[in-house]
């Protein structure tokens, strides 16, 4: 708890005395202060968004939404055999986006909702070990339509203990060894193998259209370590939000501070497959209200697959995220996303705050609250953490977790953290 105590109480003062508010100066914070989906790069200046995972296409070594920028800590230290590494420049790629990351992490309890080792139902499953959580490589080419018609692709390789809840989980025989289609049954105990994306792109001018498999837009939080703040995950990025889908998904960037999203999905975290004759919408809406104020509306309906009853269409899923910068340091972001089965009692409601301050160039604070509902029962967590860059592409996350539901009784710390190092 004296863990816990320090990491909030520097969060919140550090919030208090932030410096004022400086339009000139947001580019310079690395985590991005315009909210992006999922799946977007979420490093700052810029807005492309050739899916998930940090790539040649505005994103430094540093990595996406990590939530620091410039030199680490011990940078210049040393021979620099880690630092400023790229996977393309070694391997002599010029015209493709080529790279990953290395992430190891140890957690002390399981997140909810996991209550038993190895259950699957967390990202964070697996405590009381140093894991290789992801193991992410990546191959791609921006589709560029600027001058014309451009074409690009997308494909993305993760081994690790997050693999089994990257890969089509919603795919038939799912779950069952060496039955599950595509990257479905790629489990090796608690580690596994998946393929987050595999599509194409055309664009046109400011019109672009991807098909294949390929992240959601839905919600904040991603799956690909580097573009989130924290360690751990929010209950309602886990429970309430898809994570991929296979289909098309079309975006359209005319207007004036405004980003159109509109496609078809085979449901919820499937890959090249379905269930149930899932058959989604999904599309959207991102905007800038003020200079410092962006909104993003996403919604998903029809029948999203495994998750829903056959022949039933009235599935329905909406996220919500506004991203406000409060200084030239300081941002906030509120999300409430809202899931509904058709001819089910399952439905969710959630409310999630994050608060960031970037203390320097290698130390940025962090805390989220959450309030996830499910089924009527409440579900509260908070969470606090540090991002501390040791070098330009090695970061190490800390933080302490609290979730607590007052209808069962359940309370639970936890302590974690991990290194990400991107290339």
């Amino acid at each position: 708890m004296k863990i816990k105590t320090w990491i909030v109480g520097i969060a919140v003062l550090a919030l208090v005395g932030s410096p004022a508010y400086a339009e000139s100066d947001l580019d310079e914070l690395s985590y991005d202060l315009d909210v992006v989906p999922v799946g977007c790069d979420s490093c700052s200046g810029t807005d492309s968004c050739s899916g998930g995972g940090c790539d040649g296409s505005g994103c430094d070594g540093s990595g996406c939404g990590s939530g620091v920028s410039g030199g680490g800590l011990f940078s210049g230290v040393g021979p620099g055999v880690l630092e400023g590494f790229s996977l393309s420049r070694a391997l002599g790629f010029s015209n493709l986006d080529v790279g990953g990351w290395t992430q190891f992490g140890y957690h002390d309890q399981q997140t909810p909702l996991s209550t038993a080792y190895n259950d699957g139902k967390s990202f964070n499953y697996v405590p009381k070990n140093l894991n290789l959580q992801q193991q992410w490589f990546y191959v791609g080419k921006v589709a560029d339509g600027s001058d014309g018609l451009g074409f690009g692709f997308r494909a993305d390789f993760i081994y690790g203990t997050d693999a089994q809840k990257t890969q089509a989980f919603s795919n038939p025989s799912a779950g069952i060894p060496n039955q599950g289609t595509f990257d479905a049954s790629w489990d090796n105990g608690e580690y596994g193998w998946a393929i987050p994306q595999l599509n194409g792109e055309v664009a046109m001018g400011d019109l672009s259209v991807k098909v294949g498999h390929f992240f959601t837009i839905v919600g904040y939080e991603t799956v690909a370590a580097p573009q989130n703040f924290f360690y751990s995950h929010a209950l309602t990025m886990f429970n309430s939000e898809p994570f991929t889908h296979t289909g098309v998904l079309a975006t359209y960037k005319g207007y004036e501070n405004m980003t159109l999203y509109g496609g078809w999905t085979l449901g919820w975290d499937t890959g090249f497959d379905q269930v149930n004759s899932a058959n989604t919408y999904i599309g959207g809406f991102s905007t800038q209200l003020l200079d410092s104020v962006t909104l993003t509306y996403i919604s998903t309906y029809g029948n999203f697959g495994a998750i829903s009853r056959p022949g039933n269409n009235g599935d329905y899923s909406q996220s919500v995220v506004v991203n406000v910068a409060l200084t030239d340091r300081a941002s906030y972001v509120f999300q409430t996303d809202y899931k509904k089965i058709d001819g089910t009692s399952d439905e969710d409601i959630s409310i999630n705050q994050y608060f960031f301050y970037q203390y320097s160039d290698a130390v940025s604070f962090g805390t989220r609250l959450e309030w996830w509902q499910d089924d009527g029962l409440s579900h509260n967590e908070v969470t606090s953490g540090v991002n501390v860059k040791l070098l330009d592409n090695l970061i190490i996350r800390p933080e302490a977790r609290k979730d607590w539901v007052p209808g069962t009784g359940f309370d639970e710390d936890v302590f974690a953290f991990d290194f990400i190092l991107t290339y």
